[in-house]
């Protein structure tokens, strides 16, 4: 079913038509809008989740409604096993792995002093190493295939930090050293390494925020805003298109002027 919405539709072609897309935590929020927007420029779309199977599954429906081709696949993408097995499954369904979006993430807000190591250990891990995971079980379909796209899901935070964050601030400005480390190291093999640092991104992420703390929150930003995951996922299919061929080792933060 890759790249038939054309022949159905008979639409433009769009800029991912025939290629396949990994997204990991694309049950909701940010992933969800990433997977559905890189459905519309034609990929086929690997739907990732960890335990949200019911809210994953209407992801991919939405994506093969669009014309597109989808399946939800579970794996913790924490587990080296469990992210060969997603690569795998792509592979398997489509001959292909194009597009890696490490975007499966976990928030935490606590004082460091409240934090204990095994939530330390969780934020790194989720963040950190199932970016680690997924990018090595995806390497060597892309180095043979002598292209590739890989976006990571960073913050702003990564960059400026936050007090009462530092676990997720240090985990998201881990992926930046990430994602610049690995662009040179495989840039000849045709693959780009990119990054998206949001800004406050109006998600469920922020669900915890009082009516007050919203609005005091969008006032500090110079767009009087917070931004929505269609924001965020427009920055990662500009990466994902031939218009990104020569951007790589670069972070782009749609945040509204917060980082400046």
């Amino acid at each position: 079913m890759l790249g038939t919405y054309e022949k159905r539709h008979g639409h433009r072609s769009r800029l991912l038509a025939g290629q396949a897309a990994i997204v990991t935590g694309a049950a909701r929020g940010i992933g969800r809008a990433i997977a559905l927007a890189l459905a519309r420029e034609g990929a086929a779309v690997v739907v990732n989740y960890r335990a949200q199977a019911q809210a994953a599954e209407e992801v991919a429906r939405l994506i093969r409604d669009m014309g597109s081709d989808a399946v939800a696949v579970q794996a913790d993408v924490t587990d080296p096993e469990a992210a060969r097995a997603l690569v795998a499954a792509t592979i398997a369904r489509w001959g292909r792995a194009d597009i890696l979006v490490n975007n499966a993430g976990v928030a935490m807000y606590r004082l460091l002093l409240d934090t204990t190591v095994e939530e330390w250990d969780e934020v790194m891990a989720v963040h950190l190493r199932g970016a680690f995971n997924c990018t090595k079980a995806v390497l060597p379909h892309m180095i043979r295939a002598g292209r590739g796209r890989i976006i990571n899901i960073s913050s702003v935070w990564g960059q400026l930090g936050a007090a009462n964050e530092v676990a997720y601030s240090t985990a998201k400005a881990g992926l930046i050293g990430f994602t610049r480390a690995l662009a040179r190291e495989v840039g000849r093999a045709g693959i780009t390494v990119n990054a998206v640092a949001p800004g406050a991104i109006d998600t469920d992420m922020l669900s915890g925020l009082s009516a007050e703390e919203r609005s005091e929150l969008a006032e500090s930003i110079p767009l009087n805003r917070l931004g929505t995951p269609e924001e965020v996922a427009a920055a990662v299919v500009f990466l994902a298109s031939p218009q990104a061929a020569y951007l790589t080792g670069q972070v782009i933060s749609p945040n509204g002027g917060m980082a400046m």
